[in-house]
């Protein structure tokens, strides 16, 4: 009988060699013996399965080997030692590693090991468990349950299948006893068709009557569905799908056009330079033509696809399925990134390339092909930068009326949203799309939605916290409620500005917003803006000192409701010249157009679109100028390159007053120009306005005046021989005061009247501001009313009761003896105001051109009459700017007293004009008072103010200071260092020059205290000794961070974050284990807003849909941004043009950099805290963190 097993020595001892060399696990462990009381130091080896043991490290032979499959490996707790051994000896014990290697079946004894250190005990614990495939048996004997089940459940299911089979049979015999039954029946049917032919042959009668019951059900089934039709046609779900089916029509129409574009551009330029590339002396090489035009026929040919598609739908109308379309064209929409992200680039390599002689020559060739009707190259590259907000309007407009219920609306959703995504992802230089973006997140926000935000021509201008103030009967102010309102914040509204409407909404918890109910959505062209509230009533006495001058009022006067007021109260005098000037700028934009519609069209015959292509200069590229094809807020086209000259004159054209323009020349002049040329320039045109207005508007004016007067001088009753309006307006002139400032042009019809006197009556009377006087009345008491001859009547020098008075001693010869003032029962005008504004004061002119004067006027005093007129425009244009300057960019005349000196003379040089309206003289002395102030009104904390008082007692410790307080506090110094920043140093790149701590000392102060409150977080970390101080400390900073998002402080979450990243923080694997899982949690959350990926994505995101002032946002995006910019485009082209266009960009971002400047934190300074987080010597350098990190945990050996 065999007493041993036999194996294959050699391929074991291949095994054994393997294992040497390559074994999972290898080194040193103690193996009991056959005694119990003696271990035997081995030298172990683990392959496979297989753990060989040797004598020593350098034994070629194994001396034993076990077969792991199967077994199972635990720890084993320490032998007991005899009482008799010594102290060391139990203490080695105590230190050594033991664990058992059992085998899982009888007469096999376990495998007692032991090693010195715990943690290589482990490892070898975790090797054995792995070799002994216990996994693979666990997952096998799964695998045969799983079997064993679908074993079952085949058997069942062919049981279930013969039941199945029967039943099938027996329908079979049932369907063929029917068959045969039904054979019956028809051979009975066919036996009495015989007699009933008879009968009917037999009764001619009945018959009758059954023709004429099926003529009435007929009649009575067509009558009910036509008025089925009819209450359909009329009904909202039919007037929805109509809408709907003609957005399709559109988009139909616009995608055709889009591809004839298209292919314009790869037909007539693409293609034939691609030829030419290749040919003996190209003008341009293969990798140029690579840039310029980047995927545009990939995207021409993805485009006819889809535009096939959509015809395709049309032709099955009035089944219009197009989201299937959008899944299609969705995927492939990607190709729009590469080419809107080098769109910059392919310009600058065409520019590039126009520089040699032949390929200019060639291009201009290609140019003037009638297909490209005029345009030029760079107008068809610009084409695919809008489609994609294209799109995102139309689907927007799409879902807008389609019903919840839509078997599209959940594929449309879908489709907008990718869209959207891609959106985002695309280069942020758009400005359409930034703004239909800004629009529609702003509209997704507020819970009721707003329609009137998907107005593409909707320009955004501001946003902000502002508190309305409840009014009571008689426009009384409530003192007592106020304060209720700013310690619960109930009165506090989100507002937005448009360049149209003035939204007003309540946030709730959530973060929603809810529009008022009442005045909510405020129309500009119903709105008088009152900047100082009247404090002349007894009601409102001392509002002023109650307010802190720091309200204002919208009064509203809708034409279908009864008016009203809305009191809103900034938070500081700063803010509040912010929203006054940019509203009644807007409102000024407005009616300017309004009126100069009304006023070209109307009187003149001579329509706005024709006056602008008459006037080249407004749209027509020059030499000195180059025009792109967005409209701005005036509906005159973007400027794109100019000198500095027609920048200047677009600044003072008395035509147009674009809110854009402005705010864009105004924060980036000083690149182009000096403050001294403007200046001068505005003093040149309040000289002398004429030089304002183009020499072909005035011919114009004059011609159209001449044919008219030629026309109807024969017909004495003609209309047109008296003015629809007097030349100016009849005002009502309050003789209070009152530092009111109304914007208000009252229009009947403004825009839609073509029949009918207009009524340019701007109304201010003593009562409330809401009430309006008509001149059909008489004139209320202690008024002074502004004479002009009226529209239904002639003035001759003989007509009695017409008295004249002088305005004043020292009347300016040029003033025409009609605007004189008679102030009614002797009553002096010296202390009134009128509501007189630059459009109205153009609309006059322009009217008064438009047609022949009333008999009793001559020509002299019709010249008077437009010269006048013309020159308060000018003055109203001058103070405009110069108020807009003074109020938003006060820092260009704090740090130049020559600039401000000048401005001064200016405006007490218009204080002397002996011509001037109450109106402007009120303007005047505001800009005034506005500019000679030094500071005195500025409450804000400065940094300067916050070091000073360092000197107090001991502060705070770590310990002793709430989240709360810490969040607080650094919310408050990071916007104090924030808002101290001048908007001139973000021009230039200035702090990415060698002398950038003269060129912009306060961005590097910002960068600087960024860095401190990074290193002090990092330093109070390391401070602490033991590992659950350290994470507690790293807890607190974490809460104090998600604090500071709440507050919407992006700039203090990021200082935190970034130093829980540092290295010397980031390898603490001790302190880190201690940190809790919710903590952990939160840190990825806030690393993931202010995450740097995609050019910071996310924080962008999150400040543009999710964000209101006051906030801090964090610099550097905005620096990173404006680098970008300036490095991809010069700021002058080739010829010495201003690229206004990058002007218009960096203005963007200033603007919004200064939104979140003005808005301030209403905090409390706690100087205990802010000098604990400004104490310098609790910092602790990179180096010795690093150093006091390896101290703390040291590295593991290799």
């Amino acid at each position: 009988m065999q007493k041993s097993v036999r194996y294959n020595e050699g391929h074991a001892l291949y095994l054994a060699f393997l294992a040497r060399k390559e074994g999972t696990k290898r080194g040193f462990l103690s193996k009991k013996a056959a005694e119990a009381s003696r271990w035997h130091e081995k030298w172990f080896a683990l392959y496979q399965n297989v753990l060989f043991y040797f004598e020593g490290e350098q034994s070629g032979r194994p001396a034993g080997m076990y077969l792991l499959e199967g077994c199972s490996c635990e720890r084993a707790p320490a032998p007991p030692k005899a009482a008799s051994g010594a102290a060391g000896g139990k203490d080695a014990l105590d230190k050594q590693y033991y664990f058992t290697v059992l085998f899982g079946h009888e007469g096999q004894k376990p495998l007692e090991l032991r090693c010195e250190e715990e943690h290589e005990g482990k490892e070898w614990m975790d090797a054995i468990h792995q070799a002994s495939y216990s996994d693979i048996l666990i997952e096998r004997e799964v695998l045969m349950q799983k079997y064993i089940h679908l074993v079952q459940i085949v058997e069942t299911e062919k049981i279930a299948a013969n039941q199945l089979r029967h039943q099938l049979e027996d329908q079979d015999t049932e369907i063929e006893r029917l068959k045969s039954e039904i054979v019956a029946l028809n051979k009975t049917k066919e036996r009495m068709r015989p007699y009933q032919g008879n009968q009917e042959d037999e009764d001619p009668d009945i018959k009758k009557i059954k023709k004429v019951q099926s003529f009435m059900r007929g009649w009575l089934c067509r009558r009910k569905w036509k008025t089925i039709v009819q209450d359909y046609i009329c009904s909202p779900h039919a007037e929805s799908m109509r809408k709907r089916n003609q957005i399709v029509f559109n988009m139909v129409e616009a995608e055709s056009e889009y591809v004839h574009q298209l292919y314009i551009l790869v037909n007539c330029f693409l293609r034939p330079l691609r030829m030419a590339a290749s040919s003996k002396k190209p003008p341009i090489t293969h990798d140029d033509v690579s840039s310029i035009f980047l995927n545009s026929e990939t995207i021409m040919f993805l485009h006819e696809i889809f535009h096939q598609g959509l015809k395709a739908r049309i032709a099955n109308w009035p089944t219009l399925i197009l989201a299937d379309l959008f899944d299609i064209l969705l995927p492939m929409l990607n190709i729009y990134q590469e080419f809107v992200r080098n769109h910059q680039y392919s310009l600058q390599v065409l520019a590039n390339c126009k520089q040699n002689r032949d390929f200019d020559k060639l291009l201009k060739q290609y140019e003037a092909n009638p297909a490209c009707e005029g345009r030029m190259l760079e107008t068809f590259l610009t084409y695919p930068m809008f489609q994609i907000p294209r799109y995102i309007i139309t689907l927007h407009e799409l879902l807008a009326h389609t019903p919840h219920e839509h078997v599209e609306r959940k594929s449309l959703e879908f489709a907008k949203s990718k869209l959207e995504e891609l959106s985002r992802i695309m280069h942020d230089e758009v400005s359409d799309t930034e703004n239909i973006r800004k629009n529609l997140a702003i509209e997704r926000m507020i819970v009721e939605g707003c329609d009137i935000l998907l107005d593409t021509s909707q320009t955004f201008i501001r946003q902000g916290s502002l508190i309305q103030v409840p009014s009571v009967e008689r426009g009384k102010l409530s003192k007592v409620r106020l304060g209720s309102l700013s310690l619960k914040k109930e009165g506090e509204r989100q507002c937005f500005l448009f360049t149209k409407h003035f939204l007003i909404c309540t946030r709730s918890s959530g973060g929603k917003l809810h529009l008022l109910k009442t005045g909510g959505v405020l129309s500009l062209i119903e709105c008088t803006l009152i900047e100082e509230p009247d404090a002349s009533e007894d009601d409102s006495k001392g509002s002023g000192q109650v307010f802190g001058h720091l309200d204002f009022k919208i009064v509203v006067e809708p034409p279908d409701s009864a008016p009203f007021t809305v009191v809103l109260l900034a938070p500081s005098r700063q803010e509040k010249a912010a929203w006054t000037s940019d509203i009644s700028q807007c409102v000024d934009n407005i009616r300017c157009n309004g009126l100069m519609t009304i006023v070209f069209e109307e009187n003149s015959k001579v329509t706005v679109p024709h006056m602008i292509k008459s006037d080249a200069r407004l749209h027509r590229d020059d030499k000195d100028i180059c025009f792109s094809k967005t409209l701005n807020s005036c509906k005159v086209p973007q400027i794109r390159y100019a000198s500095v000259e027609r920048l200047l004159e677009r600044l003072t054209d008395l035509r147009f007053l674009s809110i854009d323009f402005l705010n864009t020349f105004l924060h980036t002049y000083r690149i182009f120009t000096t403050a001294a040329v403007v200046l001068e320039k505005l003093s040149d045109i309040y000289k002398r306005p004429f030089t304002s207005i183009p020499v072909r508007s005035l011919e114009l004016f004059f011609v159209t005046s001449q044919n008219n007067r030629g026309e109807h001088l024969a017909d004495g009753k003609s209309p047109n021989l008296c003015r629809k309006f007097s030349s100016p307006p009849p005002l009502a002139v309050s003789r209070t005061s009152s530092p009111v400032r109304a914007r208000k042009l009252s229009l009947t019809s403004p825009l839609n009247s073509k029949i009918g006197a207009l009524d340019l009556s701007a109304s201010s009377t003593t009562s409330s501001p809401t009430s309006t006087y008509s001149p059909a009345t008489s004139p209320p008491p202690h008024t002074a009313v502004l004479e002009s001859v009226s529209g239904d009547r002639t003035v001759s020098e003989s007509t009695p009761g017409v008295e004249i008075a002088e305005l004043s001693p020292c009347r300016s010869p040029s003033t025409p003896r009609h605007l004189r003032y008679r102030p009614p029962g002797g009553q002096t005008a010296d202390n009134t105001h009128c509501s007189v504004s630059p459009a109205s004061a153009f609309a006059i002119a322009t009217a008064a051109a438009g047609h022949g004067s009333p008999p009793g006027f001559n020509n002299t005093e019709r010249t008077c009459d437009k010269e006048f007129i013309i020159r308060r425009t000018a003055t109203n244009r001058v103070l405009n700017v110069l108020r807009h300057w003074v109020s938003k960019h006060s820092q260009d005349f704090e740090l130049n007293n020559e600039l401000k000196m000048n401005v001064l003379n200016l405006l007490e040089e218009v204080l002397r004009d002996p011509d001037l309206l109450p109106q402007e003289r009120k303007a005047t002395a505001n800009i005034l008072r506005a500019l000679s102030q030094d500071d005195q009104d500025d409450t804000h904390l400065k940094m300067e103010d916050i070091i000073q008082t360092l000197d107090c007692p001991k502060a705070e410790c770590f310990e002793t200071l709430s989240a709360m307080e810490l969040a607080e506090q650094i919310t408050l110094l990071d916007h104090i260092v924030f808002r101290s920043i001048p908007y001139e140093e973000f021009l230039g790149q200035g702090w990415m020059k060698l002398d950038k701590n003269e060129r912009t000392p306060y961005i590097m102060k910002t960068s600087q205290h960024f860095n401190d409150m990074s290193n002090l977080v990092a330093s109070q970390i390391m401070n602490y000794a033991d590992v659950s101080s350290r994470a507690n400390s790293i807890e607190k900073w974490v809460a104090v961070a998600d604090i500071c998002r709440c507050m919407h402080n992006y700039n203090g979450v990021l200082e935190i974050t970034s130093a829980l990243n540092r290295s010397a923080i980031y390898r603490l694997k001790k302190t880190w284990a201690k940190v809790s899982k919710q903590t952990k949690a939160l840190m990825d959350k806030l690393q993931k807003i202010v995450s740097s990926e995609g050019r910071f994505k996310n924080l962008r995101e999150t400040l543009k849909n999710n964000c209101n002032p006051p906030a801090v946002p964090y610099l550097g995006m905005y620096l990173t941004d404006l680098a970008f910019i300036e490095e991809g485009t010069p700021n002058f082209t080739e010829e010495g043009l201003v690229n206004f266009s990058k002007m218009r960009m960096i203005s963007h971002i200033i603007r919004e950099i200064r939104q979140f400047q003005q808005t301030s934190y209403r905090i409390d300074h706690q100087p205990k805290v802010t000098q604990y987080l400004l104490d310098k010597t609790l910092i602790i350098d990179e180096d010795t963190l690093y150093e006091l990190s390896l101290k703390i945990e040291p590295r593991l050996p290799a």
